[in-house]
């Protein structure tokens, strides 16, 4: 399941990148025919790649928060859980161990 969401993510910046330079590269040929001047096509290609940035975050953000849910479905433990348990599993040993003494 979590690898679903992996590739479901990947395949989200995948394309996020591709449109960065699929954007770019529209933006060199618009300025090549004279239809948009450098400054503009810098401009647009600069704009449109904070959109697909701030759309990759937002994906980002939505696997993360998706991966959670599953994971809070079906249970599992994260390593903050399970660190605090090692660390109060450790206290408990080291207190046996001094009363043992």
């Amino acid at each position: 399941m979590i690898d679903l969401f992996k590739k479901t993510m990947y395949m989200g910046l995948g394309l996020a990148e591709l449109t960065r330079e699929k954007v770019e590269e529209i933006s060199r040929e618009l300025v090549k025919k004279g239809e948009i001047s450098e400054k503009e096509g810098r401009d647009l290609a600069e704009e449109l790649s904070r959109k697909a940035d701030a759309a990759k975050k937002d994906l980002e953000k939505r696997v993360d928060k998706l991966v959670k849910q599953a994971l809070d479905r079906i249970n599992v433990a994260t390593k903050d859980e399970l660190a605090a348990l090692e660390k109060k599993l450790n206290g408990k040993i080291s207190a046996l161990k001094a009363k043992k003494k």
